[in-house]
C-alpha cells in the first residue's frame, strides 16, 4: 500500500514549526535581555587573614613583629551577581530561585534608588576601611595599648551638598554644636537638622575651621554626600589588605587575626575557624547579612568552628550546615572564650537564641 502525502499540508506543518521556533526565540531573547529588577547572592570566597593574598601577607607591619600562627581565621563573604546598571537575566533568576544555595533579592534592597553602583562600591570600600581600623584598635586595646580615635572625611561626592565645602582629610570635631565621636552620632545629627544648614567644625591642615552644609534628602535619609572614616593614632604601623572585598562584616575575624599576629604562638592551635560580624571600637560584635551563605562558604572551605553574631542567632540556627559547629558571640571577649573551650576539646553547648 502506498501513502500519498498532501504537499499543502506538509508546507503548513513546516510553517507552524518555524513560527513556533520564532516565538521560542523571541521568548528566550526576552529572558536574556529584559532587565529583571533583581540581584543574586551566592556563597563568596573565604580569606585566611593569617595567610597571604597575591604573595602578600594579609596582616603586616613595618614596625612591629608579626608572629607566625598555625591557626586559620577565615573572613567569609557573599558574592553578589548584578547591580543597578546590569541585572541578572531572567534565566539566571529562575535558576537561582530553584537553588537553595542562592538568594534572589529585589534590586532596590541592595542598591537604593538614586544610588549608583559607583557610590555603592565607594561606601562598601569605606565600610571595609572603617571595619579594619576598628578591628586593629580593638585588638590593640585588648593587648593594653591606648588608641585615640577621630573621624575624618575620606571622600566627597561630586555635585553633593558637601562638594566644594569639605575636602578629603578634614578631621571632624563638632556638628551642630555637639562633639562628634563616631559615625552613628554624626549621622544622627545630620538627620536631626532635616535639611537646614548644619554647622560643622573641622580641623584642616592643623587649623580649626567652621563650615555650613545643607543636607539633601536621598530616599528617606538626609545626606551631605561625604564618605566619613575613622583614623586612629596607633602606636605602630599595622596594615590589613584583603584585595577587592568591601563591607564591614570582617571586623571580628580581623581582630582575632591581629591578636594572633601580635602574640607568639597560635591563638587556637591548628584549628580552622571562620566567622562574620562587625566590630565596634568597644569590641561589640554586630549583625550582618547573608549569614546562611557565609556559613555554607565556611563549610565548603573546611572550617570546623563558625563564629556568628548573637543578633543573627535565629537565622544561623535555621541554616547550620553539616559538620560545622556554630556559636553566637556578643563581643570579642566571648569569641575568645568560646574558641578556648573548643580548642581544649570541650563540647560547646548547642546554639541557642536568647531572643
Amino acid at each position: 500500500m502506498t501513502f500519498f502525502e498532501d504537499p499543502k499540508a506538509d508546507k503548513k506543518s513546516r510553517i507552524s514549526v518555524w513560527l513556533g521556533l520564532g516565538v521560542l526565540t523571541v521568548v528566550l531573547s526576552g529572558l536574556l535581555l529584559i532587565p529583571t529588577g533583581f540581584v543574586i547572592e551566592r556563597p563568596g570566597q573565604v580569606f585566611n587573614v593569617m595567610g597571604e593574598i597575591s604573595g602578600e601577607q594579609v596582616i603586616s607591619s613595618s614596625e612591629a613583629e608579626i608572629f607566625p600562627s598555625e591557626t586559620r581565621f577565615d573572613v567569609t563573604t557573599v558574592s553578589l551577581l548584578g547591580n543597578r546598571e546590569s541585572t541578572p537575566s531572567w534565566i539566571q533568576v529562575f535558576m537561582a530561585w530553584a537553588d537553595p544555595n542562592q538568594i534572589v533579592i529585589p534590586l532596590d534592597e541592595v542598591f537604593p534608588p538614586n544610588f549608583s553602583t559607583e557610590q555603592f562600591r565607594a561606601e562598601s570600600s569605606l565600610q571595609m576601611e572603617v571595619s579594619q581600623q576598628d578591628a586593629i584598635a580593638v585588638a590593640l586595646k585588648e593587648l593594653g595599648f591606648e588608641v585615640p580615635r577621630v573621624l575624618y572625611v575620606n571622600t566627597v561626592l561630586e555635585d553633593a551638598p558637601a562638594s566644594g565645602i569639605l575636602i578629603a582629610g578634614d578631621l571632624l570635631v563638632n556638628a551642630d554644636g555637639q562633639p562628634v565621636f563616631d559615625f552613628d552620632s554624626f549621622k544622627s545629627i545630620i538627620q536631626s537638622v532635616e535639611g537646614e544648614p548644619l554647622e560643622i567644625e573641622v580641623i584642616r591642615q592643623g587649623a580649626a575651621t567652621t563650615l555650613f552644609i545643607s543636607p539633601e534628602l536621598t530616599g528617606e535619609t538626609w545626606a551631605i554626600g561625604a564618605m566619613i572614616g575613622y583614623t586612629y593614632d596607633f602606636p605602630f604601623d599595622l596594615t590589613l589588605q584583603l584585595g577587592d572585598v568591601g563591607g564591614p562584616s570582617g571586623g571580628l575575624i580581623f581582630s582575632l587575626g591581629v591578636l594572633d599576629s601580635l602574640t607568639p604562638g597560635s591563638l587556637a592551635g591548628n584549628l580552622h575557624i571562620a566567622g562574620t560580624g562587625t566590630i565596634d571600637s568597644d569590641g561589640n560584635v554586630g549583625p550582618i547579612g547573608g549569614i546562611a551563605l557565609k556559613m555554607l562558604g565556611a563549610q565548603e572551605a573546611g572550617a570546623t568552628l563558625f563564629l556568628a553574631p548573637e543578633a543573627n542567632c535565629e537565622e544561623a540556627l535555621a541554616n547550620i550546615p553539616s559538620d560545622l559547629t556554630v556559636v553566637s558571640v556578643r563581643d570579642l571577649a566571648e569569641a575568645i572564650d568560646k574558641i578556648d573551650l573548643f580548642n581544649s576539646g570541650q563540647k560547646l553547648p548547642d546554639l541557642q537564641c536568647t531572643n
